[in-house]
């Protein structure tokens, strides 16, 4: 027993998963490790299954199909946990079916939540029960797509690190002009070791650890809550994470101790509350790393690096191209030359029109005499395009 629980349970884990599945799960997973026919994909689906029993149990509303709800839906999520734990034991884990997981532990939520407060809707008729359905499905939601992208974010900082520091390695072995090439530098994280060692101080992982470019993205955060390392190795030595309400606590108290105890409305008040206090310390946390973050790499690359830039094509997005390069500026006369008399000889930029006027002095061959009272009269333009009349347009 204790040697399957070693192997299928996890380092670190909430403790409602460490104090009341945990237990039971492993039980049951050595009883239903013997059976071939029993994979993880079919205990999802009968994780999905009896979750579904479960809400339309929650649907009913009465005292009696609440309490059975709760129960069929603790054994659902004993159910969830077997999957993975089976997967490790057996070996037999696949991509599809940790998606599977995924999803229908999102469906279930859904469903469950829907019918819990439908159910309390349609027999007290409060809309109060309407707007903590939208609560519950949507704080699941939110828990898991921000714990999604944290996770996505957390790993891309730590490969822009190992590209920088490749970089960094690379520059200074070919300044050496090594002949010799030398081994992949090894970037080694702080929360890396904390995870193996969860019962020393970061200091001494620091100064122990077997090479120089130990990464801390946490430092900030410890610096100014020195207390939460005591408490995170406190925690840790019972396979309970620090994240005490997460997703897994919030749809316990919801779908297990409020129908229990028949107060589901501040059951779920209070749960949203804590939930929404814990993701906020999380996001502070995150944005603390970003900021060890930037403070890392500016040390690592003290000079401008290509880990981590836009390329110049993207900007313009992706059907556009890649965006030309502004051009040189260019003098009016060299965009617009003036011809060559031997290019055009008879070209004339701006030829001067020609105006034949009565000058009875020219006739004459003698010129007008000067007059400055001299008056300019327009001259009259005879029109040669005059209208035709109707015969002599049928005749011509």
């Amino acid at each position: 027993m204790r040697a399957v629980q070693k192997l299928t349970c996890k380092k670190r884990d909430a403790w409602w998963t460490v104090l009341l599945v945990d237990p039971v799960a492993t039980r049951m997973l050595c009883w239903l490790a013997r059976f071939r026919c029993v994979t993880p994909n079919r205990v999802t689906w009968a994780a999905l299954f009896v979750g579904l029993g479960s809400a339309w149990l929650f649907l009913r509303g009465d005292q009696t199909s609440l309490i059975i709800g709760a129960a069929l839906y603790h054994v659902s999520f004993i159910l969830d946990c077997i999957d993975g734990k089976l997967a490790r034991l057996k070996g037999n884990g696949s991509v599809f079916g940790g998606w599977l997981d995924y999803v229908f532990d999102r469906i279930r939520v859904l469903f469950c939540a829907l019918a819990l407060m439908g159910g309390q809707y349609l027999r007290t008729h409060e809309a109060y029960y309407l707007l903590a359905a939208l609560v519950v499905v949507f704080l699941d939601m939110l828990r898991y797509v921000d714990a999604l992208q944290i996770y996505k974010m957390r790993m891309s900082m730590r490969t822009k690190i190992e590209k920088v520091t490749a970089e960094r390695k690379a520059a200074e072995a070919q300044a050496r002009a090594a002949q010799e090439p030398e081994a992949e530098p090894k970037v080694v994280f702080m929360e890396d070791l904390l995870r193996e060692n969860p019962g020393v101080e970061a200091e001494v992982l620091k100064q122990h650890s077997g090479t120089g470019e130990v990464v801390d993205l946490h430092a900030q955060f410890r610096g100014r809550f020195p207390w939460y390392t005591r408490v995170r190795q406190a925690l840790l030595r019972s396979r309970v994470r620090p994240h005490l309400i997460s997703g897994i606590e919030f749809q316990m108290f919801i779908f297990i101790v409020g129908p229990l105890i028949g107060q589901i409305l501040w059951t779920t008040a209070v749960s949203a509350a804590l939930l929404g206090l814990f993701e906020l310390v999380i996001m502070y946390k995150f944005w603390l790393s970003t900021r060890d973050f930037t403070r890392v790499m500016e040390e690592l690359a003290p000079t401008p690096s290509t880990a981590g830039t836009v390329a110049d094509h993207l900007f313009a997005g992706r059907h556009r191209g890649r965006v030309p390069a502004a051009p040189p500026e260019v003098a009016m006369e060299e965009r617009f030359p003036t011809p060559e008399p031997y290019e055009d000889p008879g070209f004339q930029p701006y030829p001067q029109p020609q105006y034949q006027s009565h000058n009875p002095y020219a006739a004459a061959g003698r010129v007008a005499p000067y007059s400055p009272h001299t008056v300019t009269r327009s001259i009259p333009v005879q029109r040669t395009d005059d209208t035709w009349t109707e015969a002599e347009g049928r005749s011509r």
